[in-house]
């Protein structure tokens, strides 16, 4: 008799794909909640706090990072240098999210989009916009720092113009 057979029902037991091994599967629900240093970005949030959006360009490579790094991913150089952005863009692609993790389970089906900046950032962020069969590619957008509705939390959405 196989361990799958043996534990069928009768326990919260499944097996690894890959190995084969019993796995349990724990029913109760377990919520994380991350602390993440933040300290070498304070000036991107003191910036959304102003109004402003900040980025960082990789002073050995010339790299852009938004949200902003400290250090570049592609060269490994530790020597940043912080940039305004432009606040005015094109829209790369977006996406109607009506499928929700959990924690946005309170939330009506929200857009999703990438813009890249005139300066050449590209952002990812909420797109806000009353109908999302408006929105085509290429169109002109903007980067619009605000309070997120429910819970006042200061952030940027991609808008579209016109």
């Amino acid at each position: 008799m196989s361990a799958e057979d043996v534990f069928q029902g009768k326990f919260p037991i499944i097996l690894d794909k890959k190995s084969g091994a019993p796995l349990w599967m724990d029913l109760r629900e377990l919520k994380l909640r991350y602390m993440l240093p933040v300290a070498s970005l304070r000036k991107f949030f003191e910036g959304l706090v102003k109004g402003a959006l900040y980025g960082t360009i990789c002073e050995k490579c010339g790299a852009k990072y938004f949200p902003p790094r400290k250090e570049c991913s592609n060269c490994g150089a530790s020597e940043t240098k912080w940039v305004e952005l432009s606040r005015e863009g094109k829209l790369l692609s977006f996406t109607v999210v009506s499928v929700k993790p959990e924690s946005y389970q309170q939330n009506s089906d929200y857009v999703v989009g990438l813009a890249e900046l005139k300066d050449g950032f590209k952002v990812l962020a909420w797109v806000k916009c009353d109908d999302p069969m408006k929105l085509k590619r290429g169109m002109k957008v903007k980067i619009e720092i605000g309070k997120r509705s429910g819970d006042e939390i200061q952030i940027y959405y991609i808008v579209p113009e016109g």
